[in-house]
């Protein structure tokens, strides 16, 4: 079941679909989850949401964003 999401899909070596995804994945593993032991199953998505809503998008800084906080630039935005 698809539940109405639909796969963006590029041509053969155009990293473009992925490159936000993977460079999130690769600082949440690197400055977060790497080495993490969570004694229940419970406890892991409560870590990821503080680190992502805590961090992640209010103090980290991001290349791609001019240095600013994800928060900074949807407040740009608006």
């Amino acid at each position: 079941m698809n539940k109405g999401i639909i796969q963006s899909m590029s041509r053969k070596g155009n990293c473009w679909d992925n490159a936000p995804m993977e460079s999130f994945f690769g600082s949440l593993k690197a400055e977060f989850v790497h080495g993490a032991r969570y004694p229940t199953r419970a406890d892991a998505p409560r870590d990821l949401f503080a680190y992502i809503e805590g961090y992640y998008n209010r103090q980290g800084l991001h290349s791609a964003l001019g240095y600013i906080t994800p928060e900074q630039a949807e407040l740009r935005a608006a």
